[in-house]
C-alpha cells in the first residue's frame, strides 16, 4: 500500500513536470497590424482586414485608414486577395537562400515584431510567416495568410522605411514581379 502510494505520487510529479518542461507553446498567429508612420500609430486588426479583403465589409477604424491611403477599396481588397502560388520546398529554399537573406534583411525594417531590437528577430520571423502562410494557403500565399502566419499577436509596419523602399521602385508591381519571379526560376532550375 505504501508502495503503491509512493509509486502514484512518482507518476504524477513525472507527469506535471514533463509537461511544465517539455510542452512547448504554440507561437501565435497575428491578430492586429501597427501601422507606425512617424509618431502617429494605427492598428488594424488581422480579422477585420481578412473581413474587407474577403466581403468588402470594413469597420469604421479600417475605413479610416484605408481612406488614407489614396486607393480605391476595390485596388487594396484585390491587393490583400492576389495569390502567389509556390511550393513549399521552393520557398523554403528562397527564404534560406542568400537573396533571401538580403531580402528579408532589408524587409525586417518594414514589417518587424514588436520590440525588435535586431534584424535577425525580424527574419526570423518573417522566414516563419512566409512558410506558414504558405502552408495555411494550401502552396498559395497572399498578404492576409502572411500576416495569419506571423508568430507573434502583433505585426509592426513602418510606413517611414517601407515609403524610403518605394521611392526606389517605380511601382509595387514591378517590386512583387522582381521578387516571385526572377529568384524562382534560378531556384526552380538549381
Amino acid at each position: 500500500m505504501k508502495f503503491s502510494k509512493l509509486l502514484l505520487l512518482k507518476t504524477f510529479f513525472i507527469l506535471i513536470s514533463s509537461q511544465l518542461l517539455f510542452n512547448v507553446s504554440k507561437a501565435n498567429a497575428a491578430e492586429e497590424i501597427k501601422i507606425i508612420y512617424s509618431v502617429f500609430s494605427r492598428t488594424i486588426e488581422v480579422n477585420s482586414l481578412k473581413t474587407f479583403a474577403e466581403e468588402g465589409k470594413s469597420t469604421k477604424k479600417l475605413k479610416r485608414i484605408l481612406k488614407a491611403t489614396g486607393s480605391p477599396d476595390k485596388e487594396i481588397r484585390s491587393i490583400l486577395k492576389k495569390d502567389f502560388e509556390i511550393p513549399i520546398t521552393i520557398a523554403s529554399k528562397l527564404v534560406y537562400s542568400e537573396i533571401g537573406n538580403v531580402f528579408l534583411t532589408r524587409l525586417s525594417s518594414i514589417i518587424h515584431p514588436p520590440r525588435a531590437n535586431d534584424e535577425t528577430t525580424g527574419m526570423l520571423a518573417l522566414r516563419a510567416s512566409v512558410v506558414q502562410g504558405i502552408n495555411i494557403g494550401n502552396g498559395k500565399i497572399n498578404l492576409i495568410n502572411f500576416f495569419e502566419g506571423y508568430p507573434t499577436k502583433t505585426v509592426i509596419l513602418n510606413v517611414n522605411a517601407l515609403s524610403k523602399v518605394m521611392n526606389k521602385v517605380e511601382s509595387i508591381s514591378e517590386l512583387l514581379d522582381f521578387f516571385t519571379n526572377s529568384p524562382l526560376e534560378k531556384i526552380k532550375t538549381n
